[in-house]
């Protein structure tokens, strides 16, 4: 059953999934319209990752995208474990990492699921 608060909680996670898909060029430009560091965006799907239980059950969320969201956020725990890790969470890292770009195809494949394809990057508020 569909409920208001699964309706959020579906919204935080798409969005999240949203900014993850988007081509390096538009991430990019997210992130330095909102000042968003690279590894924010992978820090904004975990906290996203974390509802996806909850949204199945509440059926906001299609038990066939668990494997899809599951694979990313592997990218996101490798890349944070790589050796070299502040070389995978910068602004040039978004065109040119594998990581990130594994991570971009699994993203549209599961906004495609979802039928959230032409979802647009969200605006954001940061309150410092």
């Amino acid at each position: 059953m569909r409920s208001r608060d699964g309706s959020m909680r579906r919204r935080i996670l798409v969005e999240a999934v949203v900014v993850v898909a988007a081509a390096p060029a538009v991430q990019v430009a997210w992130s330095g319209r909102y000042a968003v560091p690279p590894d924010e965006i992978a820090l904004g799907f975990h906290d996203g990752f974390l509802l996806v239980g909850c949204l199945v059950e509440e059926e906001e969320l299609s038990p066939a995208a668990l494997p899809l969201l599951r694979m990313i956020d592997e990218v996101f725990t490798e890349m944070t474990a790589d050796a070299a890790p502040t070389d995978r969470w910068t602004i040039d890292a978004l065109s040119t990492d594998a990581g990130w770009e594994r991570a971009r195809q699994l993203a549209r494949e599961v906004l495609a699921l979802e039928g959230e394809g032409d979802a647009p990057l969200p605006d954001i508020c940061i309150v410092r």
